[in-house]
């Protein structure tokens, strides 16, 4: 039996607590129904729940397949992603995939199929906070969702990166990037795994990936978490503006591949400006040993259970802006960060501090995070001696921090 129809099969016995769906009408290219507040609170009671499928374009009294006009199928697409991103809080990363079904008469018809992951979020539609009960949406009363919000990690009581992360197992560990945190001629067996914290067992008894586990033990950690990323965009000018955007990555990976490829798009962009004296010798616009720390420090300390936020690596021709997703831990302040250390992710600290840093004669580290907290003074310091300026942290919203390092010899006036 093909998935295809397998998924015939379900449709024909009706919904289930997996299984939702939706009647597509359009006027024009705009969907009238379902409406957008309802397809919400669906999504979100799946995530909350054990994740799901919802159908575009079968009706959900009688099961028959109506199918979505091929012409409008983008536009139901569009609609369906904007409401997964801006109607949801913290957004759902669903999966939308066209594909075709036979209709009452046989007939191939386009309809949309979306999966929604279990998530490792409680996730707010605009009803309110939704769990899937059968067939049907039922609104959680609030010892439900305080006991959610602990299972999901989102507590206090349990670091965000030793929670389990749903969907994956043991076997999704790469045993050479496992190997590099064991003792040499140990054995990659589960107790070490689980000593490690890389591993972990979830409420129904199955081992797990922990959020520290898919960070630095798998190749590409975007599979499960798609916000683990560092969004790198390089601009001509002084200033936001897409027409002088001259490169842009999304950078994925374990975690200390991240650093090291933003430090490598960082270097593909720079400019080399000579100083002036009478012996001429080129400096660079950016201190490679102040990114490092930068780069170092946000992937290990930014908040991984905001689903949706990136780092973010702005690089300008006097300035690049870094944006880390989360707000200071405790009572740390921008102004404090130099004098007093805090690590939000104990495990990817822990993880971090064990991997080689590459050989490099300005970065001066063995490895990729050391734990003296001299991160921060290094920045403030090296900034200092290349620039003349000392860089710039600000905390946005109370939910990202900024950090903005002034190139060589950089005009400020137009930032």
């Amino acid at each position: 039996m093909t998935p295809t129809d397998d998924l015939a099969r379900r449709i024909r016995l009706g919904e289930d607590s997996t299984l939702e769906f939706k009647r597509v009408l359009l006027s024009g290219s705009r969907v009238t129904r379902p409406e957008r507040r309802d397809f919400a609170d669906e999504v979100a009671s799946m995530a909350n729940g054990w994740g799901g499928i919802v159908m575009l374009g079968i009706d959900d009294a009688t099961r028959d397949v109506l199918g979505i006009p091929i012409n409008r199928l983008d536009a139901v697409e569009t609609w369906a992603h904007e409401i997964c991103n801006d109607s949801l809080h913290p957004p759902v990363d669903v999966t939308i995939r066209k594909i075709e079904l036979p209709d009452t008469s046989g007939t191939l018809v386009a309809v949309i199929r979306i999966d929604v992951p279990r998530s490792l979020f409680v996730h707010r539609s605009p009803g309110g906070y939704f769990r899937r009960i059968g067939s049907s949406k039922r609104e959680m009363p609030p010892e439900l969702l305080a006991r959610l919000f602990q299972e999901r990690s989102q507590s206090r009581v349990i670091r965000f990166d030793e929670s389990v992360v749903p969907g994956t197992s043991a076997d999704d560990l790469e045993e050479e990037l496992s190997s590099r945190f064991l003792p040499t001629g140990s054995a990659l067996d589960q107790d070490h795994l689980r000593k490690l914290r890389v591993v972990a067992t979830d409420e129904n008894g199955f081992s797990r990936l922990t959020v520290a586990g898919v960070l630095m033990c798998t190749r590409r950690p975007e599979n499960w978490l798609p916000h683990a990323q560092i969004q790198a965009v390089s601009y001509a000018g002084e200033r936001y503006d897409v027409n002088y955007q001259t490169d842009a990555r999304d950078l994925g990976g374990p975690l200390d591949s991240q650093v090291m490829e933003a430090l490598h798009f960082v270097d593909r962009n720079v400019l080399v400006s000579a100083a002036k004296k009478v012996a001429r010798r080129e400096r660079p616009q950016f201190s490679e040993r102040v990114l490092f720390e930068a780069l170092v420090n946000a992937v290990a300390h930014r908040d991984y259970s905001m689903a949706g936020a990136r780092v973010r690596l702005h690089m300008f021709r006097n300035r690049i802006e870094l944006y880390v997703p989360g707000s200071l831990a405790n009572t740390l302040t921008p102004d404090s960060m130099h004098l007093r250390q805090y690590s939000r992710n104990e495990l990817v600290v822990s993880l971090l501090a064990r991997c080689r840093a590459p050989t490099s004669a300005t970065l001066d580290r063995t490895h990729m995070m050391e734990r003296r907290g001299d991160g921060v003074p290094i920045i403030l310091e090296e900034s200092y001696k290349l620039s003349g300026t000392y860089p710039e942290y600000t905390l946005l919203d109370d939910s990202e921090l900024r950090l903005v390092i002034w190139a060589a010899d950089s005009d400020r006036s137009n930032s």
